[in-house]
């Protein structure tokens, strides 16, 4: 009670005390680190160990945003904590921002530079020093021409296929949480409840529609992580992405879920301006991949 009333002092900044979850954060991070370790090294356990701590890591989310919601309800945040919110939100996609910009950048050094030298363009040219008869065309599996066929060939997929389909899916889904964000700010909950489920379900299509797409470049396009440099740039590209938008559908749910219980007012609902920025993050990142990925 105490507790409470301190945080309502708009002048005093809530503390939570006594929480163990910090400490149970350290070990299931560190048992997923083990585990990751393990499993990379051929460890017998090691994938029991990774499944482990991704079952803590996933009991920590639960426990923690559970706990914070539980404050929020009942009043202990005021307005300096919301900005605080909102600020740790904000350097967090941008820390994402910064996340998916070296994997571009790595596409980029390989597309245009890396490739062109090997291939006798530019000022580090190596022609006839390690690959004479290198095709330095794009996209491009390298000068051992990797690949489960036994040609070594492989085939790309078509930007004007599934990804286009999977675009209208994303930039639908970004209309279709505006309008559940201007919902909440009017107070229709009828018509935020709708587009809001709307929108999580976009997204649990996309990654469907993404499902699919991965099995036909594996099973039947001869296209997999070691197809050379344009397969471990296109899947690391589009598989960080899927699991994006599949944390992303997640908390969209989440937010549902709790919009069916009441929560939120037109004033006080940072909780869903946060998933919403994060959602219009994915969609953004996606336009970056479809254009620089599938199409160009």
């Amino acid at each position: 009670m105490a507790a409470a009333e301190h945080a309502r002092d708009p002048g005093q900044y809530y503390f939570p005390h006594g929480s163990r979850l910090p400490f149970y954060g350290s070990v299931s991070l560190f048992v997923l680190m083990a585990g990751a370790a393990a499993t990379l090294n051929g460890a017998g356990a090691g994938a029991w160990v990774l499944g482990l701590g991704f079952v803590m890591l996933c009991v920590l989310f639960f426990l923690w945003f559970g706990t914070v919601i539980h404050e929020n309800q009942a009043g202990l945040y005021n307005e300096q904590v919301d900005r605080s919110f909102r600020m740790g939100m904000m350097w967090f996609i941008f820390s994402e921002v910064m996340f998916f910009a070296a994997f571009f950048a790595a596409l980029f050094y390989a597309r245009q530079l890396s490739v062109p030298w090997l291939g006798g363009e530019g000022e580090k040219a190596v022609t006839g020093l390690l690959w004479p008869d290198f095709d330095a065309g794009w996209p491009t599996n390298g000068p051992g021409a990797l690949s489960p066929r036994d040609d070594g060939s492989y085939e790309i997929i078509p930007a004007f296929g599934l990804p286009a389909v999977n675009t209208a899916l994303l930039l639908t889904s970004g209309l279709t949480i505006t309008i559940a964000h201007h919902a909440m700010k009017m107070g229709h909950r009828g018509m935020l409840k709708i587009f809001l489920a709307l929108t999580f379900l976009l997204g649990f299509t996309f990654l469907g529609v993404q499902a699919r797409e991965y099995g036909h470049a594996y099973h039947e396009l001869g296209l997999q992580l070691g197809t050379g440099i344009y397969g471990s740039t296109f899947f690391m590209l589009t598989g960080f992405h899927g699991l994006h938008v599949t944390v992303g559908a997640i908390m969209l749910v989440v937010i549902w879920l709790r919009c069916l219980k009441g929560h939120f007012t037109p004033r006080q609902h940072f909780a869903f301006e946060a998933v919403a920025w994060y959602w219009h993050f994915v969609d953004v990142v996606w336009l970056g991949l479809f254009i620089f990925v599938y199409w160009l």
